[in-house]
């Protein structure tokens, strides 16, 4: 089946495609600060702790769904984290060899598997935990509180925003791949 042929994203002016200015796109500019923010937190648990920036997050959402109760199989850490799955497999299998996880089948459903923090994993996020907060403290000293809150705002606004796209992304990719079996 014939496509129609793809439109231009970029606006034209005078007949010629606009450049895209990168340091004024917002995907990139957030993506970098994503990057320098993850770096410099890495760099408080990384030398005292051997741990990589996924077994950092995979850490701290396995902790924090500790303490209510919950319990989470990779599969659900990676959706916790937008981490893509390879990601998660890898951070896991590190964590499990270091003895900061363990691995064990979920009493309510034999087929998924639960992962919790160990001993040694728990004193390692109590360790780590207060150091991520005090470097988010100081990074958000900069701000004013209103400055904060409108952060705050705008990063559920644009993260809901971001996932409705994917979304709608995705649905456009599996209709695609229907019409094209057709």
């Amino acid at each position: 089946m014939a496509r129609a042929p793809l439109k231009s994203p970029v606006p034209l002016v005078d007949g010629q495609q606009d450049p895209l200015a990168l340091d004024h796109f917002v995907p990139y500019r957030v993506s970098v600060l994503s990057n320098i923010i993850s770096r410099s937190v890495a760099q408080l648990y990384a030398s005292r702790f051997e741990l990589t920036i996924p077994e950092w997050r995979v850490m701290v959402v396995l902790g924090q769904e500790e303490a209510i109760g919950e319990t989470m199989c990779a599969n659900s850490v990676a959706m916790r984290t937008a981490m893509d799955k390879v990601q998660v497999s890898r951070a896991v299998s590190r964590m499990l060899q270091a003895g900061l996880i363990d691995r064990a089948i979920d009493r309510d459903d034999r087929r998924r598997s639960v992962l919790r923090l160990t001993e040694k994993g728990h004193q390692v996020y109590a360790e780590i935990v207060p150091a991520a907060l005090k470097y988010e403290a100081e990074l958000l000293a900069t701000l004013s509180d209103e400055q904060r809150d409108s952060l705050n705002n705008l990063i559920s606004v644009l993260t809901t925003a971001a996932r409705d796209l994917e979304s709608a992304v995705l649905g456009r990719r599996a209709r695609a791949v229907v019409r094209d079996e057709e």
